[in-house]
């Protein structure tokens, strides 16, 4: 199954309907935005999510669509921009965030410092090959390291997802994440502007990736039919004037759900 990021969500309303609608991940953005929200209103929406599910799916239930219905919660991922690694842990720890994505500039350096699991943002640009990427991606994974490597203490994971998510990573051939995204001058996400698909193809089949940048409740399954990337990640296509809009985050769920069960034409 797809997984699934709604990202940018500002309230308590919208998290809990995107995480009943069956959201795996919701992303809480940190950096300067109008989608900014502060440590203090993301404690709140994280302790909103996990205080009205009491267990998270296991590893393979994950992108399953079951959220809260089934009595789980997703899990929440900070955003940040060139924040300080020191800032950026006291905020995860504060918070409670099971996920860290970087969508900055952030040095090789800088991440191992980091003490979550990462998502690490890629910027697609125009004329970047599939070949660039992968080279790209390979510094990181061979720089990064592997399984077992990530700096990652059990003590800094809430006492609820601990264990979820150290078995989730298990999962996964690298202890991170790669988030491809359009390459926009001076903008670090959420610009609603989509890269040619086409060049994650490749990539996808290597990495487990997820995509982002212009995605809507149009045209994801689309991207998903071309990519099969590991998930898919939307900002402004769940959007109305500026707003989150639950009915688009819905709509949105559900057209990669319907997607994930069209079978293969190679199986």
């Amino acid at each position: 199954m797809t997984k699934i990021k709604i990202c940018g969500v500002k309230d308590k309303a919208c998290a809990l309907a995107a995480a009943e609608a069956g959201a795996d991940f919701i992303g809480l953005v940190f950096a300067p935005s109008r989608r900014q929200v502060s440590p203090a209103q993301a404690k709140e929406i994280v302790d909103t999510i996990k205080g009205c599910g009491t267990t998270r799916p296991s590893p393979d239930k994950v992108g399953g669509g079951e959220g809260l219905l089934s009595n789980s919660f997703p899990l929440v991922v900070g955003v940040f921009v060139n924040t300080k690694a020191s800032e950026v842990n006291k905020i995860a720890d504060f918070c409670g965030l099971d996920w860290v994505q970087l969508s900055g500039d952030e040095s090789l350096e800088y991440c191992q410092e980091i003490e979550r699991p990462i998502i690490k943002a890629i910027r697609v640009g125009r004329h970047k090959s599939s070949e660039e990427i992968m080279s790209e991606l390979e510094f990181w994974t061979d720089k990064l390291g592997r399984k077992s490597k990530t700096k990652m203490p059990r003590s800094k994971l809430h006492s609820k997802n601990q264990n979820f998510v150290l078995n989730l990573i298990q999962g996964l051939p690298f202890d991170f994440l790669f988030c491809l995204d359009s390459d926009v001058k001076d903008k670090y996400g959420g610009t609603g502007i989509a890269f040619d698909w086409r060049v994650a193809q490749p990539v996808a089949k290597r990495f487990p990736i997820i995509i982002a940048g212009g995605l809507t409740p149009q045209n994801v399954a689309e991207a998903i039919k071309v990519v099969s990337p590991w998930g898919v990640d939307v900002s402004s296509g769940v959007e109305v004037d500026g707003a989150k809009d639950i009915a688009k985050i819905k709509a949105f769920i559900a057209a990669v759900r319907n997607i994930d069960r069209v079978p293969s034409p190679l199986m």
